[in-house]
């Protein structure tokens, strides 16, 4: 989703003047604070009725507010990341969708100047093309960061506010608002403040409603990349060869012409000469024994949905994957691998058939599955990580 950098900010003063703390977490200081944020959004022209049913029922949300100052417990290696959300079952979903929405993405692609194949992308990995809503009701989990959060409570009392004012306009119905932790919604997750500057109503239904209009959450995906320097006239990148001993720019500030990296040496992977004027730089995500890709701007304009590089590869390799292209060619630099979303479930399974009880599964790797995985790998003395990996997958059975 179109998202934020957290950074530590001083405890902000609500509306009312009252300031709260981390430790406010007891079910009374919650409920005054929501009080307190009916009457601000209804000051800012929530109806308040709008404003009572959203936030009626809002309490401490232990889950929220640990997802939105816990690091994760072990790093994502790029290769984890691809794995999981590249996957076989994701490709074959991003191809039946191409056919079943291919009037609608070619008139994107036509209005906007963004790939369809791209936006496709996005929509897949943001919400598996619309098959996963989130995990929580954003008005609510919105609520717990102004109230009980330890960053940025002035941002996210701002998006909350704007999520009431989406509801009361009628764009999205009250109920509808299943998202992210910090506030994101819809087939392609936009946060409320972005929601209010790019969303589009494509469908014409005088709404524009990213959660139950396929056309609408897509058309605003493309305009987003548009204004974001998406232009189709130039591709996202190229897998590259690099030649022996280079030793020179690296990064994405660090940029020339396509014939200046060809002049350097750089040829694309498969063949083909590296030449023209677009300017590209030269990304490393895995270091130097992984691939290695020049990116142009557009591949900054992916990236700028999740400020993530490995987020801008998942997509741009899966909007490849779905017209028919060739995945990257040059291994990732491991001798275990990450699995996929169907292997991860299995891998769930397999743990609690061998005895380490991970809960019911369902795919997504959480404190408990860590936990399961770490006890496995020391069980069949594995570096122990709480990594969803190949070779604990494999010491337990799997195939």
């Amino acid at each position: 989703m179109p998202r934020f950098g957290l950074r530590r900010l001083a405890l902000m003063a609500l509306g009312s003047g009252l300031i709260w703390t981390a430790g406010s977490q007891s079910a009374l200081a919650i409920e005054s604070c929501v009080a307190s944020l009916k009457q601000e959004a209804v000051s800012a022209g929530v109806r308040p009725e709008v404003a009572e049913r959203m936030l009626k029922g809002a309490s401490f949300d232990e889950k929220v507010i640990r997802f939105s100052t816990s690091q994760p417990e072990y790093k994502t290696e790029i290769w984890d990341y691809m794995a999981f959300l590249v996957d076989a079952e994701r490709i074959k979903d991003g191809k039946k969708n191409l056919r079943k929405h291919r009037q609608t993405l070619s008139a994107i692609e036509k209005r906007y100047g963004v790939n369809r194949h791209v936006v496709l992308a996005v929509w897949g990995i943001e919400s598996d093309f619309g098959q996963f809503k989130g995990d929580f009701y954003t008005p609510h989990a919105l609520a717990n960061l102004v109230c009980a959060g330890k960053r940025r409570q002035k941002y996210f009392r701002g998006e909350l506010i704007k999520t009431l004012q989406i509801a009361s306009r009628g764009d999205v119905p009250v109920n509808d608002f299943q998202g992210s932790w910090a506030g994101a919604f819809g087939q392609t997750q936009f946060m409320p403040s972005t929601y209010n500057s790019l969303a589009v109503d494509f469908d014409g239904d005088g709404r524009k409603d990213l959660v139950n209009s396929v056309p609408d959450a897509l058309a605003s995906t493309a305009n987003f990349l548009k204004n974001a320097g998406w232009r189709d006239s130039r591709a996202w990148g190229y897998e590259v060869k690099v030649p022996s001993g280079y030793s020179g720019p690296t990064g994405l500030k660090k940029r020339a012409s396509l014939s200046t990296w060809g002049k350097r040496g750089f040829k694309k992977i498969g063949g083909g000469s590296v030449s023209g004027k677009t300017e590209a730089a030269l990304i490393r995500p895995a270091g130097a024994n992984g691939p290695a890709f020049l990116v142009t701007r557009n591949f900054n304009a992916l990236r700028s949905y999740n400020v993530s590089t490995s987020y801008g590869l998942a997509i741009a390799l899966l909007s490849e994957l779905v017209a028919d292209g060739e995945p990257f060619k040059t291994p990732w630099p491991t001798d275990n691998p990450g699995l996929s979303r169907a292997q991860r479930l299995e891998l769930q399974k397999l743990l609690n058939r061998n005895g380490f009880n991970v809960g019911e599964p369902d795919g997504k790797v959480g404190p408990l599955t860590r936990a399961g995985i770490r006890k496995a790998e020391a069980k069949y003395g594995l570096p122990v990580t709480g990594r969803p990996s190949w070779n604990v997958y494999s010491a337990l059975g799997g195939k």
